[in-house]
């Protein structure tokens, strides 16, 4: 799905992009969470998605505060449930070790 913003004037411009942070906030959190397989969408799809819309746009002060308080949640989201390191190794390495015992 092609997220590039166009309108034929300023105002309905900035509602289009409004629309955009608007839905944004409405399904990113219950995205991230999912279900117990996981989330549905990843934290980086959204951190990219925001990212797009502060690099392709000139955005209102409100604006940049909205996709400013999305990022900051996003922050959070990520570190309460960042995986510590020793459970990201491979899965070999957690079974060579079971092995040597």
């Amino acid at each position: 799905m092609d997220h590039t913003l166009t309108a034929s004037n300023n105002s309905s411009f900035a509602t289009l992009i409004d629309q955009d942070i608007a839905h944004i906030r409405r399904v990113m959190l219950p995205s991230l969470h999912g279900d117990l397989a996981g989330p549905i969408l990843p934290s980086h799809y959204w951190r990219d998605r925001l990212n797009r819309l502060l690099d392709a746009v000139h955005l209102s002060h409100a604006q940049l505060r909205n996709v400013d308080g999305l990022l900051l949640q996003l922050d959070e989201f990520d570190a309460r449930h960042a995986v510590p390191a020793w459970q990201a190794r491979p899965l070999a390495v957690h079974e060579s070790r079971g092995a040597a015992r």
